[in-house]
This record gives structure tokens, C-alpha cells and sequence, in this order.
């Protein structure tokens, strides 16, 4: 069982995170198998089948230079997933020591100088 996440609801949902070993940045896996900086293009698995996923991308972690692979239980927006944990939703916002390092910041208006 995920022990960092072992309090799912049966008939919950959830995806699975991980950090990216060379840089240490929060990525999410996406339905294509590949992992995203974006916890909305993450895919988003039942309770029942997490534990499957996790322990296949658990044994692929070092081949994807991931570390710290776990289960994150999720509700269900029309904007996509949101963590159920204030811990994950921090996460998933970014750091929140600056904004450039956010998962956001490429998208945003360069800002000018006053």
C-alpha cells in the first residue's frame, strides 16, 4: 500500500506524483504516460486501481528519473483534479516562496518594470 497517502475513500478518486530527481520540480502523471508540471493534466485513476498504477510507475521510477512516487486522492472539478490535502494543494500550486518558480510561470504576461 502507498504509505504516504493510505487514508483513500473507497469510492474516491486519485493521481499519482512524483519529484523529477535532476531538478526536484512536482510533476504529475498524465494520461499519455508522460509526466506534467500541471496537476490538471493528470491523470486521474479510481481508489480501487491506484494501487496497480503506483506500483508500476514505482518500478519504473529510476528509468523516468523520478523520485518520491505516490498516490494523491483527488475531488473532481471542472477545471480538473484538486487534492483533498492542504498539503497537496500547495504542492500542486507550486513552491510559495516565488512566483517564477511555479508550474504557471511561463504563462503568465511578462510584467515591466515601473
Amino acid at each position: 500500500m502507498d504509505r504516504r497517502n493510505n487514508r483513500r475513500d473507497a469510492e474516491g478518486s486519485s493521481v499519482i506524483t512524483a519529484n523529477r530527481l535532476l531538478d526536484g520540480r512536482i510533476v504529475w502523471l498524465a494520461a499519455e504516460g508522460q509526466w506534467s508540471p500541471h496537476i490538471r493534466n493528470a491523470h486521474v485513476y479510481s481508489n480501487v486501481e491506484i494501487e496497480d498504477a503506483l506500483k508500476k510507475q514505482t518500478a519504473s521510477a529510476q528509468d523516468n528519473e523520478l523520485v518520491g512516487v505516490y498516490g494523491v486522492q483527488v475531488s473532481l472539478s471542472p477545471t480538473g483534479p484538486v487534492p483533498v490535502t492542504s498539503r497537496e494543494c500547495i504542492r500542486a500550486g507550486g513552491p510559495s516562496v516565488h512566483p517564477d518558480f511555479t508550474p504557471e510561470w511561463q504563462e503568465r504576461p511578462a510584467v515591466s518594470p515601473a
